[in-house]
């Protein structure tokens, strides 16, 4: 944890819990969690990069997660390695410096590759089998803020900045 730089979150299963509502217009809403809102709105004021990789495509989640400062937001990405690559040859950033949260099979590959995959408690058993972290809090329930959390503490970056203001 001491040289992670950059975070890496899937939307569906991580930063939700993986229900989707559906309303009457075939909207699908999601929940996300404010704990975990305000643990990526931190790390983004600390200095490190958070960048989401989700297939799944939703506004509402798009804007959420610009409201938090995240800049870096690519959803409805049929290819998360290609994206991936892209990604850290843009901001030039090694490999072992990323922490990548997945819960699933999609995300499979992605973790393969990083210096630290990590997975929510109820994650699939084959993303838990790779994954060197896994949370003690379900996906939607805390899982992003544990793992924030936990860096920036080993870091000595946790409450660095606090000023008292919450999302």
């Amino acid at each position: 944890m001491n040289d992670i730089t950059t975070f890496i979150f899937d939307v569906d299963g991580v930063l939700t819990d993986g229900s989707v509502f559906v309303n009457n217009e075939g909207e699908m809403l999601r929940t996300m969690n404010i704990h975990d809102g305000y643990a990526m709105k931190a790390a983004v004021e600390s200095g490190y990069n958070v960048c989401i990789i989700s297939g799944g495509s939703n506004e509402g989640v798009r804007v959420r997660l610009r409201n938090l400062g995240i800049k870096d937001i690519h959803l409805g990405t049929p290819d998360k390695v290609e994206t991936f690559d892209e990604y850290i040859d843009l901001h030039q950033i090694k490999q072992e410096n990323i922490l990548y949260m997945g819960d699933d099979i999609p995300d499979y590959q992605v973790m393969q590759i990083v210096g630290l995959p990590t997975c929510p408690q109820d994650a699939c058993p084959e993303i838990k089998g790779i994954s060197k972290y896994i949370s003690h809090k379900n996906g939607g329930k805390g899982a992003v803020r544990d793992v924030i959390e936990q860096v920036m503490k080993v870091q000595g970056k946790w409450m660095v900045n606090f000023d008292g203001k919450h999302d």
